[in-house]
């Protein structure tokens, strides 16, 4: 899984509006009317001095302003991508801000259908068409409130604040200064926060109550007794070299004081309303067709996340074939290990034999990252090209180890100086086996997420497309990363291939079982009992997961869709090639174009394989005695 703040990274945001000023710098920032005005020149055709601008230059023109836009929208994300300027405020969650910028959605449309497709170049026209179906999207969505549903177990300010203030540059006294201003407006996006969670209750759209239940004690999580301990005042334990005395005293004064003057009475007012009001206020129902228009709600989540037009009915279906096909492929491997007994038996001895399980969370992580070490100098046998940017394996935080995945990566930023990270579940060992280890190393690091990201972030493509969250070609690719351990030779040992295996039941488990919740009435309590039934998982990571259902409908079912698709895509390229077909070459042909829909993809895999295929006849007509 891969984690962005705020769990999104398109183009432009739904929950994002008009910067939200933490300090004096921000009252300079661009107005929401400013950027309306800039694209509507563009829509003119006339550059700002009234030139007249050619088709080329206003799309480079038009990408450049939806980039500082977006930033301007989402200083988070500025901060974490390491665009500077921004770094002293968060993301405004006013209701007036939101309204603002879905009405400018339409607006920036037209401007983009003001240019003339037929007068770009080839790779501009791709960009074009990412540009408008981006757009489109953004603009179907905008007419659901996800705003009000603003936190939950998996996101929300109480995880993303300490992330973003951890992120943050702190070279100078003035970087201090920005997490000063920062600590500042905290209350204010408790306010805004909590605003919206009102809202949501008054329009009957809320998480489902069991979802929430770990949440209060996430925000208080952050408000320790001891000052040592607040993770909200981890950048101020620490300075670079040569960093004025005088300076670092009033930075550790000043932030103490906020803290306990400002942060914590308003993270208590947070709990507080959480515990006594929202909480309780929550729906019971779990489905996402109980809500308010949930049922073109559900379809649209669908459509946005696997990049189809698949119904949930029909993913349905795939998913209960792939869940018996997957179990055939487990029993043959069964039979050729030297166990003795039945499925379940097997099962029962996977989850309770010691030998599968570390003892303490410091050896999970070593191994974590032995492992990773010994996958690196694999990858050349399976792509010409590897990114130069790093990444490290770390464990996931104390406060968010209980509700979270077994894994996630987070994406490092070249701006920023900044490696991507692989962070790794040390909360309850006794549902971490090692026998899971290599496929989730494939999956979360290389040559999963961290390799494509970061081979992504090196394209000569637009700025907003390297960040774009197409779930079903992030998590598509992750989970086809995952069978590469077979190339790897990472799976010799039968016990990590039954552990590949059954990473891949869990995806098309979700499949049967998200659209079984959201679309066809499911409960909480069928949905665990089937993942029980099909899924190799301890009893609380099935509970995690299917909560993160609940939460995130749809997300799910990208990860099967997208990887069915690579497959077939492959198989494909092997069919028609035969002994021309370079496994290297198709790999890097899948991720040189950045992120795309998968319709995209298959386009230019099919295009991919023709220009190899006409280039081997060639050689062939060519060759000596021919």
């Amino acid at each position: 899984m891969t984690k962005w703040v705020l769990l999104s990274a398109s183009i432009l945001l739904v929950l994002a509006g008009t910067p939200l000023a933490a300090g004096t710098a921000a009252q300079s920032a661009p107005s929401l009317e400013d950027y309306g005005r800039r694209f509507d020149e563009l829509r003119s055709g006339r550059g700002p001095a009234g030139e007249t601008l050619g088709e080329s230059e206003r799309l480079a023109r038009m990408f450049d302003l939806l980039w500082e836009y977006q930033l301007h929208l989402e200083p988070n994300e500025a901060t974490q991508f390491g665009y500077p300027g921004l770094d002293d405020r968060w993301h405004d969650l006013s209701e007036e801000a939101l309204a603002r910028h879905k009405a400018m959605l339409p607006r920036i449309l037209a401007t983009a259908d003001s240019i003339q497709r037929a007068r770009l170049g080839a790779q501009e026209q791709v960009d074009y068409d990412l540009l408008r179906s981006t757009l489109r999207d953004q603009i179907d969505g905008s007419r659901f409130p996800s705003e009000y549903l603003a936190i939950g177990p998996l996101d929300g300010l109480q995880q993303d604040v300490p992330q973003i203030l951890a992120w943050m540059p702190t070279a100078t006294p003035a970087d201090y200064d920005n997490i000063l201003a920062r600590l500042r407006g905290i209350p204010t996006l408790i306010d805004q926060t909590i605003a919206l969670l009102r809202k949501g209750m008054r329009a009957g759209v809320t998480p489902p109550r069991i979802t929430m239940r770990d949440v209060p004690d996430q925000v208080a999580s952050l408000m320790p007794r001891d000052l040592d301990k607040a993770d909200l005042l981890l950048p101020f334990r620490k300075y670079p070299a040569g960093f004025p005395d005088a300076e670092r005293r009033r930075l550790m004064e000043d932030s103490a004081r906020v803290y306990r003057g400002e942060v914590v009475p308003s993270l208590r007012k947070l709990h507080r309303f959480l515990v006594e009001v929202y909480i309780p206020g929550c729906r019971q129902t779990v489905g996402m067709r109980d809500l308010p228009d949930g049922e073109a709600w559900y379809a649209y989540e669908v459509r946005h996340h696997t990049t189809t037009d698949l119904t949930p009915r029909e993913i349905h279906e795939i998913g209960l074939r792939e869940v018996a096909r997957i179990r055939k492929e487990m029993d043959s491997l069964i039979a050729r290990t030297s166990f003795k007994g039945t499925y379940p038996e097997f099962l029962t001895y996977l989850k309770t034999n010691p030998n599968f399980y570390f003892k303490r969370p410091e050896d999970l992580v070593r191994a974590y990252r032995d492992l990773a070490k010994r996958v690196d100098p694999e990858l050349m046998k399976l792509f010409g090209h590897l990114p130069r940017q790093t990444y490290g394996v770390v464990p996931i935080p104390a406060y968010a180890g209980k509700s979270q995945t077994s894994a996630y990566y987070e994406p490092g930023s070249p701006e920023a100086g900044r490696p991507g990270y692989y962070y790794v579940n040390t909360y309850d060992l006794k549902s971490r086996p090692t026998w899971e280890m290599v496929a989730l190393t494939l999956h979360e690091a290389v040559p999963g997420h961290h390799l494509q990201a970061a081979l992504t972030q090196e394209l000569r493509i637009p700025s907003w497309r390297k960040y774009q969250l197409n779930t079903a070609f992030l998590e598509g690719w992750a989970l086809y990363a995952e069978s590469l351990g077979d190339e790897m030779g990472l799976y010799e040992d039968p016990y990590a291939k039954f552990g590949q295996l059954s990473y891949e039941m869990w995806r098309a488990v979700r499949l049967v079982v998200d659209t079984g919740i959201h679309s066809m009435g499911w409960s909480r309590e069928q949905a665990i009992a089937y993942c029980k039934e099909n899924a190799i998982r301890a009893d609380h990571d099935i509970v995690v997961e299917v909560d993160r259902y609940l939460v995130w409908p749809g997300q799910a079912l990208a990860y099967k869709i997208g990887q069915m698709k690579i497959r077939a895509l492959r198989t494909y390229a092997e069919q028609q090639l035969g002994p021309a077909f370079d496994l290297r070459a198709f790999h890097d042909e899948v991720l040189d174009h950045g992120i795309v829909p998968l319709g995209v993809l298959e386009t230019n895999i099919r295009s991919w394989v023709e220009t190899r295929r006409l280039e081997a006849a060639g050689k062939q007509s060519l060759a000596p005695g021919q």
